[in-house]
């Protein structure tokens, strides 16, 4: 494997830098926030890097389980700053903790001890890997879910409360909503899945390849990925927007908008 210099990823950082100078030439608004996003992920990736380096060396399981609940409750951090309108009383952060334990912990595990098999099976290096592409994908997939279950909800108050008016449980009267959500949450997946290895060559086996690996180990791994990513983001989201209906209304099946606040 060619190893990269940290004065090469520094020049490669003015590329960004001259994209920021034309974002900002072209007035779109977003200069600043593209150079602090790369900021952020330069900064983060070099600690996790270093902090992997050093967590290798100790097979500890109490150690990975530590930064495995860190990087849940991230997550479900950022799937709250994601949404527009979000819950009260933090049932966003709540519903996206929750889902992302569910689907994404418990699928790590599975195939951690299923399939991979390390020994032992906590191994960090398979375990933070696997757990971190999971919680990436699923909670983009929770984030768009959510986002599009309380704005279409918000808009087509009139709607939903004519249905219930009619006769109609609040089930039946947010399920065209729910469809809607679950497939926003999906289709970045299956996009990706219909074009890998076609148009574009995932991420993870990529960088298998360029470090040295067998190209159908690479492969191998990157379809367990994806098989993996599809599951927990479909069932993720399907708890994610399952709970968050029923919080959109109370008991006498009456629609509680006041439950969202905008930010």
């Amino acid at each position: 494997m060619i190893s990269l210099l940290w004065v090469d990823l520094a020049a490669a950082s003015t590329l960004v830098l001259a994209l920021a100078l034309l974002n900002m030439r072209l007035r779109l608004g977003q200069s600043r926030q593209l150079l602090v996003s790369t900021g952020r992920m330069f900064i983060q990736l070099a600690l996790v890097g270093f902090m992997l380096k050093a967590l290798f060396t100790y097979q500890n399981i109490l150690i990975v389980s530590a930064i495995a609940i860190v990087m849940i409750m991230v997550a479900g951090y950022e799937i709250v700053s994601r949404q527009h309108r979000r819950f009260v009383d933090g049932w966003s952060f709540s519903l996206g903790v929750t889902s992302m334990f569910v689907s994404s912990l418990t699928l790590a595990v599975f195939a951690l001890v299923v399939l991979i098999e390390p020994a032992p099976w906590y191994s960090p290096q398979y375990a933070i890997p696997l757990l971190g592409m999971l919680l990436g994908n699923t909670m983009n997939g929770i984030s768009l879910a959510l986002d599009r279950l309380t704005e279409d909800a918000w808009q087509q108050q009139a709607a939903i409360e004519g249905q219930l008016m009619l006769g109609k449980t609040s089930r039946e009267a947010i399920l065209p909503i729910e469809r809607d959500s679950l497939r926003s949450a999906l289709t970045p997946t299956i996009n990706a899945m219909a074009v890998s290895g076609i148009v574009a060559l995932p991420g993870m086996m990529t960088g298998q390849i360029m470090a040295g690996a067998d190209p159908l180990d690479a492969v191998k791994y990157q379809i367990l990925i994806m098989l993996l990513i599809a599951t927990g983001v479909g069932f993720g989201s399907l708890i994610a927007v399952w709970f968050g209906a029923r919080r959109l209304f109370d008991n006498r099946q009456r629609l509680r908008l006041d439950r969202l606040r905008s930010l």
